[in-house]
C-alpha cells in the first residue's frame, strides 16, 4: 500500500571544514521516506550516516540540496522553528540513553513533554502510558542509575515517543548492549512501529536489526545506495 511521503531528500550534500579544503561527507543524496515506514540505514564508519541522521532531525543543516518534512523545506526554517518542529514532530534515540541520573524514570521521560509546555501531570500521565508501552512501568520510579543497559534504552525509547511524534530517529540503538538486549529492542522498535504508525529511521551496523527494517539502504563515501 503506497504511503505518503514524510521526508524528501534532493541532492543532499554535507560539507565540513577541512584543515586544506573541505571535507564532503554526503554526496548529493535523494532519498524518500514513507509515512509509517521502518528504514535501517547502514554504512562503514565515516560514511555519512550520523550526518544524515542529524540533518533528518534539523540537528544539523546542508551544505547544498533540500530536505522536505511534511513538504516543509528545513532550508527555509530559523533555528526556533527546527527546535519547535523538532521537539513536535521528531524523537531521538542514540547508543548512549544520555537519561539523567538524578532524576526517576518516570521524570526522565516526562521531560519532553514540560519542554513542550505541557503542566506536570500530564507529562507524568503520558511518561507513564509511554513506559508500559515499553514494558518498564514496573520500573517507573526507580533511579536511571538502577536500571540495566537493556532497562535504560527501553526507558530511552519511552521518552522518544512520548509526544508521539512523526518519526522516531534511532543511531545504533543496539550498539552498547550485549545480543539479548539488542534483540529485544530491535523487537520492541518494530513493535511500535506497527501499533503507533510512526515512522522509524535507525543508523546500525547490526545486520540483524536493519533486517527486521522494511527497507534498507547503504551509504558508501557519502553516496546513498539501495540495498
Amino acid at each position: 500500500m503506497s504511503r505518503d511521503a514524510l521526508y524528501r531528500l534532493v541532492a543532499v550534500s554535507k560539507e565540513f571544514a577541512g584543515p586544506t579544503e573541505p571535507v564532503r561527507v554526503l554526496r548529493k543524496v535523494d532519498l524518500t521516506i514513507e509515512s509509517g515506514e521502518s528504514l535501517a540505514v547502514l554504512g562503514a564508519s565515516g560514511s555519512g550516516k550520523t550526518t544524515l541522521l542529524h540533518i533528518l532531525g534539523t540537528l544539523d543543516t546542508v551544505t547544498s540540496g533540500d530536505i522536505f518534512l511534511n513538504d516543509v523545506n528545513l532550508n527555509k526554517l530559523g533555528e526556533r522553528q527546527r527546535a519547535g518542529l523538532r521537539n513536535r514532530d521528531i524523537g531521538f534515540v542514540f547508543q548512549f540513553h544520555h537519561l539523567l541520573p538524578e532524576f526517576s524514570t518516570l521524570e526522565n521521560v516526562a521531560m519532553p513533554g514540560i519542554i513542550a509546555g505541557k503542566g506536570r501531570n500530564e507529562s507524568l500521565r503520558l511518561a507513564k502510558e509511554a513506559l508500559d508501552m515499553v514494558d518498564m512501568g514496573h520500573r517507573m520510579e526507580h533511579k536511571v542509575t538502577t536500571l540495566s543497559g537493556g532497562e535504560r534504552q527501553r526507558a530511552a525509547i519511552a521518552r522518544a515517543i512520548l509526544l508521539r511524534p512523526r518519526v522516531l530517529l534511532a543511531d545504533e540503538p543496539t550498539g552498547n548492549l550485549d545480543e539479548e538486549n539488542g534483540s529485544m529492542i530491535g523487537d520492541l522498535l518494530i513493535s511500535l512501529n506497527k501499533e503507533l504508525g510512526m515512522t522509524f529511521v535507525v543508523v546500525t551496523h547490526n545486520p540483524d536489526l536493519a533486517g527486521l527494517m522494511h527497507r534498507r539502504v547503504e551509504l558508501r563515501l557519502g553516496e546513498l545506495y539501495a540495498q
